[in-house]
């Protein structure tokens, strides 16, 4: 006997990874998560050309799981590559699906497959199609997005669902109004980012996948601007895009985006890991810091969720650098296929309306 409402799918590809799940209603029936070695997505040009790949990996998971999508309610895709918008669920409209395909966002992340991934699988099932808070959330004050150069700002792409999703977990297991609220969130996995959270709002973050914050198994994290320009005497402006998402960090110095390899290098007593590692957390603590600037120091907690806190050396050195600003809260699980489809699920209740998506205005600040 059917005991459930709605199904629902999510697909959610990531740097190094592709997570797949199968809800009935807010219950996790199956799920996986297939991790990519570096080589391989290496080797396409663009994230798009990742499409017949990550696809294959999606049908692959049905097949072997024997899953029956005839009944399916919803697909939501992980988001990216669009314009900025406000956090929330968008039903997916051809207009979005375009805007994806074409990269209008410039995303230099898988998450522009997401959306694309989850309406081919529509076309063949049937079903509903949404995108839940995608990298591109928007709630910066202008005053976050300025930089020393006219025409270049600063740009809205961080790990919104599960910052978001962790954020309201939080509150919700501590008894905390998430609108009332003042938190810093950090995303450590293949990717890393690190949030502001104040009262609801996602008001700031170092933009990841475009070079700036900690750098990580794959992305080159923030660096100095006169050295990079030396590097561009001698490298291609496309060698240098593929830094920022692909071949940096890890897999600059070690050939490897495996963080668990250059973990157990550290354990051996591999010196130069040993420094690549430290430095890697040392990163991720002054961001923290400096997001906690951002809130005036009114930090309510601290909060650690993705693969990487399975590390005890690196959690252990944010407890010691950044404790004294706020209570640690470890959250080891990623809440992002819980996000996406509680979001699509809220919707299909009808306790929410899902949110229309319409290009390029839809953030208005400041030029």
């Amino acid at each position: 006997m059917k005991t459930y409402r709605f199904k629902i799918f999510t697909i959610n590809p990531g740097s190094t990874s592709t997570k797949l799940a199968l809800f009935e209603d807010n219950r996790k029936v199956l799920e996986t998560s297939v991790s990519h070695d570096a080589s391989v997505l290496n080797s396409f040009k663009t994230a798009n050309d990742q499409l017949d790949y990550r696809m294959g990996v999606i049908r692959k998971f049905v097949r072997d799981n024997d899953i029956d999508l005839s009944d399916i309610d919803a697909f939501v895709g992980r988001g990216g590559g669009c314009y900025p918008v406000p956090s929330g669920t968008y039903e997916v409209n051809d207009r979005l699906l375009e805007d994806i395909r074409n990269n209008v966002g410039c995303t230099m992340h898988p998450s522009v497959l997401g959306v694309q991934l989850a309406y081919l699988m529509q076309c063949e099932y049937g079903g509903r199609l949404f995108m839940v808070d995608p990298i591109c959330v928007d709630e910066y004050t202008d005053v976050a997005r300025i930089t020393g150069v006219k025409g270049i700002e600063r740009k809205t792409e961080s790990h919104a669902l599960n910052l978001r999703g962790t954020a309201m977990k939080h509150c919700k297991i501590h008894g905390l109004d998430y609108n009332k609220t003042r938190l810093v969130v950090a995303h450590i996995d293949g990717g890393i980012t690190i949030a502001a959270h104040d009262c609801g709002k996602q008001v700031d973050c170092n933009e990841g996948a475009g070079g700036e914050g900690p750098f990580t198994a794959t992305r080159t994290g923030s660096l100095p601007l006169m050295e990079v320009l030396d590097y561009l005497e001698t490298h291609s402006i496309d060698e240098m895009r593929h830094l920022c998402s692909g071949t940096g960090g890890f897999v600059s110095h070690f050939g490897t985006s495996d963080a668990d390899e250059v973990y157990e290098m550290v354990r051996s007593g591999d010196e130069k890991a040993r420094l690549l590692w430290d430095a890697m957390g040392y990163n991720i603590v002054k961001y923290i810091g400096s997001m906690a600037v951002v809130l005036k120091g009114q930090v309510d907690g601290i909060l650690i969720t993705g693969r990487y806190t399975r590390f005890e050396t690196l959690i252990e050195g944010i407890r010691e650098y950044a404790g004294w600003i706020a209570p640690v809260f470890i959250y080891e699980n990623e809440v992002e296929q819980e996000a996406m489809a509680a979001g699509a699920l809220r919707v299909l209740r009808g306790t929410e309306q899902p949110k229309i998506y319409t290009g390029k205005d839809m953030v208005k600040h400041s030029r």
